[in-house]
Parts: structure tokens; sequence; C-alpha cells
């Protein structure tokens, strides 16, 4: 099996239907997903497939107890940051200038407040945004990682790093 396109996180998600809609642009698009606990829900078999979400086993979720936990899993420090890229409508760097590459880790906050400012702080030279409106809040959650999925997607294909097929799909 090929390694993963991006690696998605959420760090502590709350709700459940944002990270189910997460989980099918996943596999949709050949990522992985990572959450950050603590989450406002149970991923339990039981309560996957009360939710109706069948295809959650092939997606191959791994769960966190905590930020610090995520980046020991991940090398450490050293290793995850030329890898990391933060979401927030507090970055001023837009998504299309951050030079995603196959691999990267694309990480998201909780929907009620965001990545927390300590994350931010430590890692303002990774943080980006998606440009809106001025005076609009945010993008939900689960559109602006398929946003930003996609962008990193358009990246690789420009750089002929994947091939669209003349059915618009790409194998991994």
């Amino acid at each position: 099996m090929n390694p993963p396109l991006f690696r998605v996180v959420m760090h502590e998600p709350e709700i459940p239907n944002n990270t189910g809609n997460i989980g099918r642009t996943c596999i949709a698009t050949g990522c992985a997903l990572d959450l950050i606990r603590p989450l406002g829900f149970d991923t339990s078999e039981k309560a996957l497939r009360r939710a109706g979400l069948d295809y959650w086993p092939r997606l191959g979720v791994r769960e966190h107890d905590s930020w610090d936990d995520f980046v020991e899993s991940n090398g450490g420090e050293s290793a995850l940051r030329p890898r990391l890229w933060m979401l927030s409508t507090k970055a001023t760097r837009p998504i299309w200038d951050a030079p995603l590459q196959r691999g990267d880790v694309l990480l998201f906050g909780k929907e009620t407040a965001g990545l927390p400012t300590d994350l931010l702080e430590h890692y303002a030279d990774r943080a980006i945004t998606l440009p809106m409106m001025q005076r609009e809040r945010s993008l939900n959650v689960a559109t602006a990682v398929c946003a930003v999925v996609y962008e990193g997607l358009r990246q690789l294909a420009a750089r002929g790093e994947i091939a669209i097929g003349d059915d618009g799909r790409f194998p991994m």
C-alpha cells in the first residue's frame, strides 16, 4: 500500500458529522486521518455502525491522546515541523503560497475555537489560511479540509507527481 497523499489531523474535533465528512474526503483522496483527543463524540465500533460510517474501517484512523503524543508518534518535533501546515483564520499566508508535498501533515482545529494559541505561536511559520471575505468568521471545518486537500492535489498534479486520468481519477 502506498503512503497517504496527506495526513489530515483534527485537533480535538467536536462535531461527529464534520469528522465523518472529513473521513469521506480522506477516503476519496487517499489521505490518512488522525484525531487528537479529547473528541466530542464516540468512535467505538457500535457508534460508527449506528452512524452508518461503513467506510470508517478502511480509513485506518489513528487516535492520539494529546498533541505531544501525536508529535512523538511522528518522529518528534524535528521530523514533524518541515511536514506540518496549520490551517487557521488567524494566519495571513494564503494556502497557495504553501508548497504542499506528498505526506505533509494538514492540521485543523476544533469547530468552536480553532487551534490553540500556543500551537499557533510555536509553529507560526507553518500557519496558512484559506482567504475569504472580510468580516466572515470561518468556513465549516469539513469544507476547509476538502478545499486544502484538493489544493494539495492540484499542486501535486501540476508538478507531475500524480496523474489525473481521463476518467478524472488518479491512481495511488
